[in-house]
């Protein structure tokens, strides 16, 4: 018997803290009549990563959340987000009608929540869980309205099962006719996330004046998307340079993000990692690992505080003393000159990657997932003070020559030009 009473006592103490440590969180209207987060109790603006990877780097630069689009790795997310005192935007992956579920199919709808109530019971009172995240841009492309059935029957046993954490639900971008159907079907929605690049700077407007009343985040942002660039006159994008990304990080931080201190209660800036879409190097902050200067920004608007060590800084990247609006097109062998301008505190400690690949011919859409082009054999010759030299490519077609500055800090410069052989 006292082995027993032991053994109970035992069960008790190891398995009590794991149900006393739900963190509460809600949604108020503050003293000001503004939305706001509050974290047991305590206000909580979400200066957040997309993606799961390099945590102690979003820690070290001020950040506090990290969202994740589904549920997979949830357990390994919520401890590693725990240990760097970051909280996490949990979300559950609603497939997209493009990939063929059927939102008008009753029977795979309710085995959808059922799913998805498993996964609420399992983490709900995990203290690093913040809020659910319910689908991400399944309004993409999609023609059967159905699906906001479901987000909000999603919504709703959420609402029953976790009295401690909000729901959103993340739309592509912004529009009037679905938020109208948002309100009027989604009531269980406590926010709305949206994701948008370009358009970032009219997201305030768009949220007050399609009639969304209650809080918003921005759940995905960063860099001009490859759908809203110039584009050379055989179709393929030009993509900011690394530097020009930084800029764009800031501007659209500080006056897009944190400007709206009436409905906005934080962000997820995309993407804290690498992915392939369109390019190698098009929304990751880091390459190779290492970070870019866009990182040194989120730092500086996160904390407050620049990093010790900045990034280097591509001033100009230019092909035969030309930019990548000009389309540029060389004939088979054809000598190329490639020139350089880079700002840095030591130069002489930098070191230059070249690579060069075929444009991409397996773009997806919505950040499906993309094959990355095989690099192919380049020679490049020179310097950056006297400008760098090769030979184009043998084979005609389509082509990006990329460009990586790397610095003794575990940090990385890039930018890329499209040109076409003939």
């Amino acid at each position: 018997m006292k082995n027993i009473f032991f053994g109970l006592l035992l069960f008790c103490f190891c398995f009590q803290p794991i149900f006393a440590q739900v963190i509460k969180v809600e949604i108020i209207k503050n003293s000001n009549g503004n939305f706001q987060l509050l974290r047991n109790n305590l206000p909580y603006y979400v200066k957040g990563a997309g993606g799961d990877f390099f945590m102690d780097k979003i820690e070290t630069a001020g950040g506090n959340s990290v969202r994740i689009w589904g549920a997979e790795k949830a357990q390994e997310v919520l401890d590693e987000a725990q240990k760097h005192g970051l909280t996490v935007m949990l979300g559950l992956w609603m497939p997209p009608e493009r990939t063929g579920f059927d939102y008008s199919d009753k029977w795979a709808c309710q085995d959808q929540v059922e799913q998805f109530k498993s996964v609420v019971n399992r983490f709900k009172n995990h203290p690093a869980l913040l809020l659910w995240g319910i689908g991400n841009e399944v309004d993409l492309d999609y023609t059967d309205f159905s699906v906001w059935k479901n987000v909000q029957a999603i919504a709703a046993m959420i609402h029953e099962e976790d009295k401690n954490h909000p729901t959103s639900t993340v739309t592509a971008g912004i529009d009037a006719p679905e938020v109208h159907l948002i309100n009027e079907i989604c009531t269980d929605i406590d926010i709305l996330g949206v994701n948008t690049y370009g358009d970032l700077p009219a997201l305030a407007e768009k949220i007050k004046l399609f009639g969304w009343k209650k809080p918003y985040m921005v759940t995905e942002w960063g860099p001009n998307g490859h759908w809203e660039v110039a584009k050379v006159k055989w179709g393929a994008a030009i993509e900011q340079t690394s530097t020009e990304k930084a800029i764009t990080y800031r501007k659209r931080y500080n006056e897009n993000i944190i400007s709206d201190s009436n409905q906005c209660v934080g962000s997820y800036a995309f993407l804290w990692g690498q992915k392939q879409e369109t390019t190698p190097t098009w929304y990751g902050v880091f390459v190779d690992k290492k970070q870019t200067e866009a990182v040194n920004v989120l730092q500086e608007v996160w904390s407050g505080k620049a990093p010790q060590f900045w990034a280097p800084q591509i001033d100009s990247f230019l092909l035969n003393n030309e930019l990548p609006t000009k389309s540029l097109e060389f004939k088979k062998g054809a000598n190329v000159n490639l020139k350089l301008k880079i700002t840095h505190p030591d130069l002489g400690s930098l070191t230059y990657k070249w690579e060069l690949l075929l444009e991409s011919e397996f773009t997806g859409t919505g950040g499906d997932a993309e094959k990355r082009p095989d690099a192919m054999p380049i020679n490049v010759k020179g310097n950056v003070a006297n400008g760098f030299n090769f030979k184009a490519p043998f084979q005609k077609g389509a082509y990006r020559i990329f460009v990586y500055i790397y610095d003794t800090h575990e940090q990385v410069a890039c930018a890329n030009f499209p040109f076409w052989v003939r």
